[in-house]
C-alpha cells in the first residue's frame, strides 16, 4: 500500500509539472503562465500588496514558483534584490524577458534549492504548494534560506472553504481523481512554527469565480476584511486560499 501510494503521489507531481510546461509553452500572460485566471492572480496580488508592509530597499528577497515573475518585479520596484526561481524553465524564459534588468532568474526545485541556507532577508512562495504532495519538505527548505529576522510568506488553497469542498465531493462522485491538493491552514501555520517561524499569521483571501468579479471589491473592502478577522470561522469557510507569514527567530 504505501508503495501505490508513492507512486499515486508522484503521478500527481509529474502531472502538475508538465502542466506548467504547458501553461509557459502555449500562453504568455502573467497569470496563463502561471495557471491562474486573470481575476484570479489579480485578487492575490492585490491582497499580498495590500498585507506586504516589508522595508526591502537593499534586502535580498527570493521569489520560488516565480511563474512569469508578478510577484519579482514588484519586490524589485520595492528596492529588493530579488531572485526568481521556479522549476519549469519556459516560465524562467518569460519572466525574464518581462524584467528591465532588476532581477536574476534561475531554473530550481521548491524541495532543493541550489543556494546558501540562511542567505536571504525574505522568501514568497505562491501558487506552489498545491502542485505538491506534500507541504512540509517544502516550507523547511525555505525557512532554511531565511536568516535571523527574515520573512517567510506562503500562500494555499483553503481545504475547509465550502465551494472548495463541494467541487472536491463532486469529483469524488464522478470517479475523478485528485486534481489539485487542499491546505489545512491551521496544519500550515503549525508547519511553518515547527520549521522555526514565529509570529505566524493567516490572512483569509476570498476569491469569487470568474463570472462574479464584478463583486470582487466588496470582497476586497475593508469591511468584509475587518468582518473576516473577527467572525469565528467566517474567512475558514469562505476564503477560497489562504496567505501566512512568519519570521525567523
Amino acid at each position: 500500500m504505501k508503495s501505490e501510494s508513492r507512486l499515486l503521489q508522484a503521478d500527481f507531481e509529474k502531472r502538475w509539472r508538465k502542466r506548467f510546461e504547458e501553461f509557459a509553452a502555449l500562453r504568455d500572460d502573467d497569470a496563463g503562465i502561471a495557471g491562474w485566471t486573470s481575476s484570479g492572480l489579480d485578487v492575490r496580488f492585490r491582497n499580498f500588496v495590500n498585507l506586504w508592509q516589508s522595508t526591502t530597499h537593499g534586502q535580498s528577497w527570493l521569489d520560488v514558483g516565480c511563474g512569469a515573475g508578478t510577484y519579482s518585479r514588484y519586490l524589485a520596484s520595492r528596492g529588493a534584490r530579488v531572485v526568481g526561481l521556479d522549476y519549469c524553465l519556459a516560465s524562467v524564459a518569460k519572466a525574464k524577458r518581462r524584467d528591465t534588468g532588476n532581477c536574476c532568474w534561475a531554473a530550481a526545485d521548491v524541495t532543493r534549492l541550489p543556494l546558501k541556507a540562511g542567505g536571504v532577508d525574505g522568501v514568497i512562495c505562491f501558487g506552489v504548494l498545491q502542485a505538491l504532495t506534500s507541504s512540509g519538505p517544502a516550507i523547511r527548505e525555505l525557512v532554511a534560506q531565511v536568516g535571523e529576522g527574515g520573512e517567510v510568506w506562503i500562500d494555499a488553497l483553503n481545504g475547509y472553504c465550502i465551494a472548495n469542498v463541494l467541487q472536491r465531493m463532486l469529483r469524488w462522485l464522478h470517479g475523478k481523481s485528485m486534481h489539485l491538493r487542499y491546505e489545512s491552514p491551521r496544519r500550515l501555520k503549525g508547519l511553518m512554527i515547527e520549521a522555526g517561524l514565529s509570529e505566524v499569521r493567516i490572512h483569509w483571501i476570498p476569491i469569487l469565480p470568474a463570472g462574479l468579479k464584478a463583486l470582487q471589491p466588496a470582497m476586497d473592502g475593508r469591511l468584509f476584511g475587518l468582518l473576516l478577522r473577527y467572525v469565528p470561522g467566517l474567512g475558514m469557510f469562505f476564503s477560497h486560499s489562504c496567505l501566512l507569514r512568519g519570521v525567523k527567530r
